[in-house]
């Protein structure tokens, strides 16, 4: 994948992941909406660092077509992913909800549970919808009419 379409990637990838989990957390937790959403845009900002760096070394390690990655390497992926990231939030979790480590840890638990489903089903279908677009454009280049 170039740089733009990494860009692409995460963008979709954290402001769908934000969305939902703002919506989780004001429905699963006594947190307000104010402090769910500014505890989530800067963990989802440092989810984008990570996800951008973690994905540049993961496909240097497993180079080759990205729909054809198995279901095995998938949650590989997701479980390496995530636990690298609660490492890197709860601590941030703790400090802006004014919250310990432990409820932190808790928290940042169940919002990973939720994330790791996701991430699973977003990057198999963007993979595959990535794939359908590369034909698409293709099958419509004035080259391959000629």
């Amino acid at each position: 994948m170039s740089a733009r379409e990494r860009l692409l990637h995460m963008l979709l990838f954290e402001v769908i992941a934000l969305s939902l989990t703002i919506i989780g957390l004001i429905i699963f937790s006594d947190i307000a909406l104010y402090s769910a959403l500014k505890t989530m845009i800067v963990i989802s900002l440092i989810a984008m660092v990570w996800n951008y760096l973690f994905n540049l070394a993961f496909d240097q390690i497993y180079r080759g077509a990205r729909e054809k990655r198995s279901l095995k390497l998938r949650v590989l992926y997701v479980l390496v992913f995530e636990s690298g990231l609660v490492i890197l939030t709860t601590p941030v979790m703790a400090y802006i909800l004014q919250i310990s480590l432990m409820e932190a840890f808790i928290l940042d638990i169940g919002i990973t549970l939720f994330i790791m489903l996701y991430t699973l089903v977003f990057n198999y279908c963007y993979d595959h919808l990535r794939l359908k677009v590369i034909n698409s454009r293709e099958t419509q280049s004035p080259l391959s009419q000629a």
